[in-house]
């Protein structure tokens, strides 16, 4: 039988901290501040060298490359929470970390200028054949010629999904005398003169350039194939830089060899690689294409997307370390209280992740009996609930019983006391 963990003031110097493929320096330098143990990798870690490495650390930060899967997570006994340094979390197991109480953390929105400025850069380049020539060129080969280039004024582009990344292109594009033309699932307000369309097969028989930004999820998967293609326009273009699934390379590759596309610019892949080297061997068909830009998911990748998203993920990390709060979590309850003041000496917070059942908080609340709780609050998803409170004038001996108590529970899964 285990032994009851004995309760210890919070000590931010004890928090150990996982930082892998070459996190940004703004969010170490956020961790080393608040006290805790860095350590740092430019590299990823699989199997049973990430599990060694993720046994006793607190914080794990990542990318893309390192998948964080339930066999890791189960012998990570001491982590409280993954932070992606990224948009994708597919990396991670959500639903495993849920259920032992890991909230794992993204950013969403701050490479989005980025994206959309490399999509505008591709849209150059794909209409002025830059990426042949700059080839030819590489080769000795001087190739002057202007058949089959063309400006971007007033050539339409249409953008399949006008979230963050979609709605800020819409308006770079524009400013470079594009027309723009969009669809979405959801009733968006346009910018600009942007004009929404009803259907996909309407955006693509209208666009010269075609630009993919939707999540991936089941109807996306393989949502432009050989029936898309056919509908677009002879002679357009098709850009993806947001998940390497929505498009079925074959189709694609017919439609580049057959001339009905004129090109392409592709930033993601079905199957990536899961660390740097000459190993991009998994579409040869694709590589032999003329016109085509290939790019290894480099789309939100410059020095201010990094800086914003290492300073985004790591608050977010820091907060829910500190004090429990997880908002912005995206596998786990939200539950935010304002932090415990200095001036709070005598108040704890008690965070305790549990099954999403019948009758929990009617038992915790017994528990609590006798106790000065100051302020609750509670919240679940799915299959995982998390209350939080706030419990004043309480003492050691008061606080040992009451970790033990909740801790006891059939429906726990993680207790923290933080005093």
């Amino acid at each position: 039988m285990q032994k009851p963990k004995v309760l210890k003031p919070f000590n931010r110097t004890e928090i150990k901290v996982l930082l892998l493929e070459d996190v940004n320096q703004t969010a170490i330098d956020a961790f080393q501040e608040q006290g805790y143990q860095v350590e740092t990798f430019t590299k990823t870690f699989v199997g049973q060298e990430l599990i060694d490495k993720v046994r006793d650390v607190q914080i794990l930060g990542i990318r893309s490359k390192t998948k964080v899967t339930e066999e890791v997570l189960n012998e990570a006994k001491d982590l409280l929470a993954i932070g992606c340094f990224c948009i994708a979390t597919e990396q991670v197991d959500l639903k495993a970390a849920a259920t032992r109480g890991i909230a794992v953390y993204n950013s969403p929105f701050k490479n989005s200028h980025s994206v959309a400025e490399l999509v505008i850069g591709e849209v150059i380049s794909l209409a002025r054949q830059l990426g042949d020539r700059n080839r030819e060129m590489h080769k000795g080969i001087w190739n002057k010629v202007s058949k089959g280039c063309f400006e971007i004024r007033g050539k339409i582009l249409g953008i399949v999904g006008y979230g963050h990344v979609g709605s800020q292109l819409s308006v770079l594009a524009e400013a470079l005398g594009m027309r723009v033309y969009f669809y979405d699932l959801l009733q968006l307000m346009p910018l600009g003169s942007a004009r929404q369309l009803d259907t996909l097969e309407e955006l693509l028989a209208v666009s010269d350039f075609v630009t993919l930004h939707v999540p991936e999820q089941d109807d996306t998967k393989g949502m432009i194939g050989v029936r898309e293609i056919s509908l677009m326009k002879p002679g357009s273009f098709v850009i993806n830089n947001g998940r390497g699934s929505t498009i079925q390379l074959q189709a694609l590759v017919d439609g580049l060899r057959s001339g009905h596309l004129a090109g392409a610019a592709l930033d993601v892949y079905p199957k990536q690689p899961t660390s740097n080297g000459p190993h991009f061997t998994d579409y040869p068909d694709l590589l032999d294409c003329p016109n085509v830009i290939l790019t290894p998911h480099v789309a939100g990748a410059t020095e201010e997307a990094q800086e914003n998203i290492g300073l985004e993920v790591s608050s977010s990390l820091i907060q829910f370390v500190n004090d429990g709060i997880s908002l912005g979590a995206v596998n786990f309850p939200q539950v935010g209280l304002r932090a415990i003041r200095e001036d709070d000496a005598h108040t704890a917070r008690v965070l305790h992740v549990h099954q999403n059942i019948p009758g929990v908080l009617r038992e915790l609340n017994k528990i609590f009996t006798g106790l000065n709780v100051e302020r609750q609050y509670s919240n679940s998803k799915g299959a995982v609930a998390y209350v939080m409170a706030d419990v004043a004038n309480v003492s050691a001996v008061e606080l040992q019983a009451l970790y033990d108590a909740i801790s006891a529970t059939s429906a726990n899964i993680r207790t923290r006391i933080m005093h």
